[in-house]
């Protein structure tokens, strides 16, 4: 009859298999570039004209029914992924405490053989002439041994921290899974599309967590937007000059941020996702302010905004904007220009004045909070620690004394040319040393 710690015992020998970790982590990869291949977090709408069930390519079982029904719209929030990154968390924890560590711990212990051939078939052997345990102890001492010494015994060992490499790999993994899951649990996305000069609130989550936290108080306001371009004429990038206010008072901080340099406050992030021009303002005549707006346009691989703007009962323009920071071009309906202007400089057509006073545009904003990534951070860091500590060799020497010679074997793990160069600077100073005592 079974027990419960029976049942605890079976279970976490099941866990601790290497093969389930390996199968484990397969199953995780293959899911994740599943993930990656179907959008994620879209509308079913999106789904349904992107794979549609009587249309669908050939030789493809793919279909937005399959797609929702099991969730692969949102692969990684979904339950049974974050149950199955669970149990490979798991699984690589029982195996570090049940091989790893004994592993480590086993690896400082003397071990002292009989019959040096009594080791791996892929060591190296020496015969050395001549007995002298002091004057191979100060050989091994030499070439950084760690040296135990038992009767005519010998064991050495250099280079322990090569096997703390798989440990490190292990506890990486398992805090970048406990990073991600935190992350799924209690952080939130939302995407946001400001006019300069407006105050916007949190409030379009795309995305969140079970766990997640949305600031209720918390404002923000674009308070300009530019754009910075190259020689060429292209985009060399575009800011947004964000503060944020806790309940509309005091502004708390104030950021000019753009792509890779984001805003931080209190572990949420605001960063420079896109740009638009909405509309513009401008004054005919001796009419008051008013507010067009623009249609963007893709000609010849390039962007550009109009509008058409009657001019008097019989005549309509066309403006046309290229660039913030460049002149507007003014066409009439012929397609013919007519005039380039500035802003906030008047010019005359059919005897009516035109000025344009502002371009009014929006800025995207992605705010995202994830308090999952400084474990995960962590998690990277032990796992390129754990790279440069792996490639230490990990080198075992046993030697057996007789009355007429040494006898020693040795093994490494890796580095096999590196370790030959030890045997045979122990052998050269061994004998020199050989040699100094009996002319002494």
């Amino acid at each position: 009859m079974l027990n419960m710690k029976n049942i605890v015992w079976h279970t976490i020998k099941k866990l601790s298999n290497l093969n389930l970790s390996i199968i484990l982590l397969l199953i995780i990869a293959l899911i994740s570039i599943t993930g990656t291949i179907i959008e994620q977090n879209q509308s079913l709408l999106y789904y349904k004209n992107t794979y549609p069930i009587e249309h669908r390519l050939p030789n493809s079982i793919i279909n937005w029914k399959i797609i929702i029904k099991l969730g692969l719209d949102h692969v990684y929030s979904n339950i049974w992924f974050i149950l199955l990154l669970t149990i490979f968390c798991f699984s690589l924890i029982t195996c570090t405490f049940s091989y790893q560590l004994p592993g480590l711990k086993n690896a400082r212990k003397w071990k002292f053989l009989q019959k040096t051939q009594h080791i791996y078939k892929k060591a190296h052997f020496l015969k050395l002439d001549k007995t002298s345990l002091s004057n191979i102890i100060y050989a091994l001492h030499n070439q950084n041994y760690y040296i135990f010494h038992k009767q005519n015994n010998l064991y050495g060992y250099k280079g322990l921290a090569g096997r703390i490499s798989p440990i490190f790999v292990h506890i990486s993994i398992i805090l970048t899974l406990i990073g991600s899951v935190i992350g799924l649990l209690g952080g939130f996305t939302a995407q946001e599309i400001v006019p300069v000069g407006e105050i916007f609130h949190i409030k379009n989550i795309i995305k969140s967590g079970f766990n997640s936290q949305i600031p209720n108080n918390l404002t923000g306001k674009v308070k300009k937007f530019n754009i910075e371009y190259n020689s060429d004429n292209s985009i060399k990038q575009f800011l947004s000059n964000i503060c944020l206010y806790r309940n509309q008072d005091q502004c708390m901080i104030e950021k000019n941020i753009f792509v890779n340099s984001p805003l931080i406050f209190k572990n949420i992030t605001f960063y420079q996702t896109d740009w638009q021009i909405n509309s513009i303002r401008l004054q005919i005549g001796n009419s008051k302010t008013i507010q067009k707006p623009l249609i963007k346009t893709q000609i010849n691989n390039k962007t550009l905004w109009s509008c058409q703007l009657p001019i008097n009962n019989k005549k309509n323009i066309i403006l046309i904007i290229t660039k913030l920071n460049d002149q507007i071009s003014v066409y009439n309906t012929q397609g013919n220009l007519l005039i380039s202007m500035n802003f906030n400089e008047p010019i005359i057509i059919d005897n009516i004045s035109l000025k344009i006073i502002e371009i009014m545009t929006s800025t995207g904003l992605q705010i995202k909070t994830d308090p999952g990534i400084p474990i995960i951070y962590t998690g990277f860091l032990i796992l390129m620690i754990s790279i440069i500590v792996s490639y230490i060799s990990y080198s075992q020497i046993w030697i057996n004394s007789s009355l007429k010679y040494i006898e020693l074997a040795g093994f490494t793990n890796r580095a096999t040319l590196s370790f030959e160069e030890d045997l045979i600077n122990i052998e050269e100073m061994y004998s020199r040393h050989l040699w100094i005592d009996k002319k002494e």
